[in-house]
Order: structure tokens, then C-alpha cells, then sequence
């Protein structure tokens, strides 16, 4: 989906290498069970879109590559390489070898040319650096670089980051970070934890093909790529239908939940307290009346997220518009984090990958045939199962069998749910205001990758980018089930 009948590639102005401010402390960093399989993925490609900046763009440049600097100082690893020792250990060597920064101009395209079509436009694709680049090369390349793209009236910043060195939690905790130190914040609010004290971290060997591993998905299928938006309203009355509750003006009556997040929900807190009285007056006069029953029926409903609830309507949905026999098998793989799940807790803000696949198998035919509560049943028992021991377990399974992650979709009934929509990222403000949208470039990407984003106006609300088949993505915009919670 081109941007425009006149768009050409970005024009480079300048490209340099930034490096740490302050000399490494740190030493070589073991690859744990959760960073080696990424060794033959793509680097994360992840971005804002914002405003113009009321500066000068050669002063922004300028404060952009001083503010990266400061922040390789409290991400030392970014500013490393990858390094293969004799027995086959991988390890971050943080060298301050120092990151890409790339300056770029693509003033033939304005901010509604990204956000007006209704399909993600391919120039979006030309906003990051490292494209289709496998983490393995992070032995002989930057494991990041930042690339500032001027607009006719804003400006992309994009960072692509080897996925062996981060995920998405701790992408965000750097990206956050860089723009908190852009716009003059002299503490950062999140220190990462580089510790390799974990579970996570292991004496297996990966043995590496010569010259390294190669995705396991092909690059050049025809996709179609689109951001289906949910608000805060909709997911409620889809959540409620899930639990087989009811709405209570746009609020799920599950106050117990909701009331439990509002002190640092800015929804709740900026719409002049309606919500919140609403919960408050339901959670007086209804839920002391039925605690009791609440607390006997406890163990025999399970209670479906919002979240959960959005994966099931997008799994009956896809699996329908490819039109599956009802005996095939379907997946729907989802990405945990480990980091809450292991005993004991892992920092918050551990830094390197701390995530696990899990995936949910059931026939095209039960999707199909059963409810949504069913389906989402179904993603959430193994969410709940993803505790302490299932962490070891998996990672007792790689050591027996050391392998790099089969990303990709083999069966044409697959469905991998990346990202989350509870990173911050519509709280990164490099000192001119949020993001008008968060976007991502072309890594990783193959017939059913979603990804969550969290929705710009917060509250709850979710965007989840989809990428299909031509034709099976013109059949899930087709599909009335999913569509009527689609917001636009």
C-alpha cells in the first residue's frame, strides 16, 4: 500500500556513530535460553511519529545524538557487540563500539499521509534502519540505530535493536529513557537491571550453522498489513460478553478489577470522575451484597480479560476468513513475559529477553462451532499455566534440544501474537509532546504476526497491528463478528 503517487525513498542528510558518554563498567553479558533463539530473527523495528518539533531540525538532530549518548551510558550492552567464544558461548561484549544514527528526509510526505490510509502504507517500511537484518550480524554490526525522519510537518523517529539484546520490555524502558534525557529529565525514572543471575541463564551450547542462522519464514510473501483500533467501551462490552455480564453505561461491572487500576488510570482520572462514581456507587451497593457468592463461585468461572477476549474474537475471526477445514488444527501463539512469573520475581526491568511462546491449539471446528467464551477459555488457562514451573520447564526443554525460535507461520493456520498493550509506549515525549502513532518497519512480519500496541488515547483502549493474506485480510474486514468492536 504505497504512501503516495509521488513519494520516493527517504533521502539520507548524514549518518554517524554515537557512542556512550561515559566509559563501560560492564562486563561480557551471557545470552540467556530466551536470547539465543533470537539470533535468527530481525532486529525489532519500532517507532513514533510526531509532530515538528518547535526547534530548528539541526538543533534537534544535535540533542537527539547528545540525549543517545547519555542513554548508551545507562544501556551499555546497545552500544556492544555479539561475541562467539571457543566453546560456542554467546555473550554481549559492551565495548562502547557505539550505535548508527542516521538523519533522513522524506518532506514529500506529510503526517496525514501516514495516517489517513486505511492499510499501513509501505513508506513506513523506509523510516528504519537494519531492514530484514538477522540479530545474528549483531557479531559485526551495531546492535542499534536511531533514524530521525523529517516530515513536511513532523518527524518519525525509529529505532531498529538486535531482539537477541532486548525485547519489548526493555526496548521501551530504553526508548522511554532516551527521550526523558532528550527533554532535560537529569534522573531517569527506570533503571535496568543487567544482572545474569536468573533461571533464564543457562551452560547449554546453541551450535551455530556456518555463517550463522537465517529467518524461518519467507520475506517476500504478498502481505497486507492494517491497525484495527479498540476502544476502552468496546472492549468492556466485548469483555462482558465474554463473562456473560452486562454493561453499565460503557463500564464492565467488574468493578473489583477496575477499581483496583483507576488510581493510575488517566482515563478514570480525567473524565470528570463519571466512571469512577459509576464503580464506586455499583461497588457500595452491589458487590458487598454478593462478596459471598463471588467467593463461592470463584473456582468455577474463570474470569476472561479484556485482552484475552479480544485474542479469542481475533482467532474465531482469521480462522473463518481462511476458510480452514473444520479438522485442521489451529494456533494461536502468544508471548509471556517471565520476568513476574519466575520464583522469585525477576527485576521489572531486567535487561534482555525474558519471554516464553505459548502457544493454544485447538481444531478450526471448535473455534468455530463454540462461543467466544469457549475460545478465550481456552488462551486463558495457559496464561494462568505459564507459572514458575512451566518457566523452567521450558527452559529444561531447550537445553535438552538448543535451537534457534521457528518464527513464521508453516501450516497457513497459525496466528503469533507479539508486543503488548501494556508498554508505554504513547509515554515517550522527547520534550515536544506524545507520539501521534506508534509504528513498526518490516522485521518479522509473515502471513498472521499481530502485534499489540496500546491504544493513544489510553484508558484501556488497544490497536492491534494485523498482518495477512490479501485475501484473508479483506475477509476478516468482512467479518461482521469482529468488525462491529473495530472503532474508526
Amino acid at each position: 500500500m504505497p504512501c503516495s503517487t509521488g513519494f520516493s525513498s527517504p533521502t539520507l542528510l548524514s549518518k554517524c556513530t554515537v557512542s556512550p558518554d561515559q566509559k563501560s563498567t560492564l562486563g561480557d553479558l551471557m545470552l540467556s535460553v530466551s536470547d539465543l533463539p533470537m539470533l535468527s530473527v530481525h532486529y525489532i523495528q519500532k517507532g513514533g511519529l510526531f509532530t515538528r518539533p518547535p526547534i530548528p531540525i539541526d538543533s534537534l538532530i544535535s540533542l537527539l545524538k547528545l540525549s543517545l549518548s547519555q542513554t548508551l551510558s545507562h544501556f551499555p550492552p546497545l552500544a556492544g557487540r555479539l561475541r562467539t567464544d571457543s566453546d560456542g558461548y554467546v555473550y554481549i561484549t559492551c565495548n562502547d563500539a557505539g550505535v548508527d544514527f542516521i538523519h533522513a528526509t522524506a518532506t514529500s510526505l506529510s503526517v496525514r499521509d501516514l495516517l489517513a490510509p486505511t492499510h499501513v502504507p509501505d513508506c513506513i517500511k523506509e523510516f528504519f534502519a537494519f531492514d530484514r537484518t538477522v540479530s545474528y550480524e549483531g557479531h559485526f554490526k551495531p546492535l542499534l540505530a536511531v533514524q530521525v525522519t523529517e516530515l513536511a510537518d513532523g518527524v518519525f523517529i525509529g529505532c531498529a535493536v538486535n531482539h537477541t539484546v532486548t525485547d519489548g520490555t526493555s526496548f521501551w524502558n530504553f526508548f522511554n529513557t532516551f527521550a526523558e534525557l532528550s527533554r532535560g529529565v537529569r534522573r531517569i525514572s527506570k533503571q535496568a537491571d543487567f544482572s545474569r543471575s536468573s533461571p533464564l541463564i543457562s551452560s547449554a551450547v546453541l551450535r551455530l550453522p556456518e555463517g550463522g542462522p537465517k529467518v524461518t519464514f519467507s520475506t517476500n510473501e504478498l502481505l497486507r498489513e492494517r491497525i484495527f483500533s479498540f476502544s476502552r467501551e468496546t472492549l468492556l462490552k466485548l469483555k462482558a460478553r465474554t463473562n456473560n455480564r452486562k454493561c453499565i453505561d460503557n463500564v464492565d461491572v467488574d468493578a473489583v478489577e477496575l477499581l483496583g487500576k483507576q488510581s493510575n488510570d488517566p482515563f478514570l482520572n480525567n473524565n470528570n470522575g463519571k466512571v469512577t462514581k459509576i464503580l464506586e456507587n455499583w461497588f457500595k451497593n452491589t458487590v458487598s451484597k454478593s462478596k459471598n457468592d463471588t467467593e463461592s463461585n470463584k473456582n468455577k468461572t474463570m474470569e476472561i480479560s479484556s485482552f484475552q477476549s479480544l485474542s479469542a474474537l481475533l482467532w474465531r475471526a482469521v480462522t473463518r476468513a481462511r476458510k480452514l477445514p473444520s479438522n485442521k488444527a489451529t494456533t494461536f501463539r502468544m508471548a509471556v513475559n517471565c520476568r513476574h512469573r519466575l520464583e522469585p520475581k525477576m527485576d521489572p526491568y531486567y535487561f534482555g529477553n525474558a519471554i516464553q511462546s505459548s502457544p493454544t491449539i485447538a481444531s478450526a471446528g471448535d473455534v468455530l462451532s463454540r462461543d467466544l467464551r469457549w475460545c478465550a477459555e481456552q488462551l486463558n488457562k495457559n496464561v494462568i499455566a505459564h507459572d514458575d514451573t512451566m518457566v523452567r520447564r521450558y527452559v529444561e526443554n531447550w537445553e535438552s534440544d538448543p535451537k534457534c525460535f521457528p518464527l513464521g507461520n508453516f501450516d497457513g493456520a497459525s496466528i503469533t501474537m507479539g508486543s503488548s498493550a501494556r508498554f508505554p509506549m504513547y509515554d515517550i515525549n522527547f520534550g515536544w509532546g506524545r507520539p501521534l502513532a506508534v509504528r513498526s518497519g518490516r522485521a518479522n512480519k509473515f502471513d498472521g504476526k499481530i502485534s499489540a500496541f496500546p491504544g493513544r488515547e489510553g484508558g484501556g483502549s488497544v490497536d492491534l497491528e494485523v498482518v495477512l493474506a490479501a485475501d484473508t485480510m479483506a475477509a476478516l474486514e468482512s467479518d461482521s463478528e469482529f468488525m462491529q468492536y473495530v472503532s474508526y
